[in-house]
C-alpha cells in the first residue's frame, strides 16, 4: 500500500459524499488510500479492495510469525523427522 498523500489523501465527508465516484476512482488508479473527516477528525479510510487484501495477508502471516516465535521461546520445536512423524500420525486419525 503506498502511503498517504497528506494534501490529497484525506478529505471531509461532505466533499466525498459529493464527489464519491471520483474518488473511488482515483484510490484504485493511485493504490493510496483515502482518509475520511467527521467533524474535523478522522473518521474512517477507505481502501483499494486488492490493498485491503494485501494488507490482510501481511497482518496473517505478522500473527503467525508472532505465533511461532511464541513457541520457539517455549521450547516447542520439534526436528523434520519428529514433525513428520506428527503429520503422519494426524493424518491417519
Amino acid at each position: 500500500m503506498r502511503r498517504i498523500q497528506i494534501d490529497e489523501d484525506i478529505k471531509p465527508l461532505s466533499e466525498f459524499r459529493a464527489n464519491a465516484t471520483a474518488l473511488i476512482r482515483r484510490i484504485s488508479q493511485t493504490k493510496r488510500p483515502l482518509i475520511i473527516t467527521q467533524k474535523g477528525k478522522s473518521a474512517a479510510v477507505i481502501l483499494d479492495v486488492a490493498q485491503y487484501e494485501a494488507l490482510l495477508d501481511k497482518l496473517e502471516l505478522l500473527q503467525d510469525l508472532a505465533a511461532a516465535e511464541k513457541q520457539i521461546s517455549e521450547g516447542r520445536i520439534y526436528d523434520h523427522e519428529e514433525a513428520k512423524k506428527k503429520v503422519i500420525e494426524s493424518v491417519k486419525q
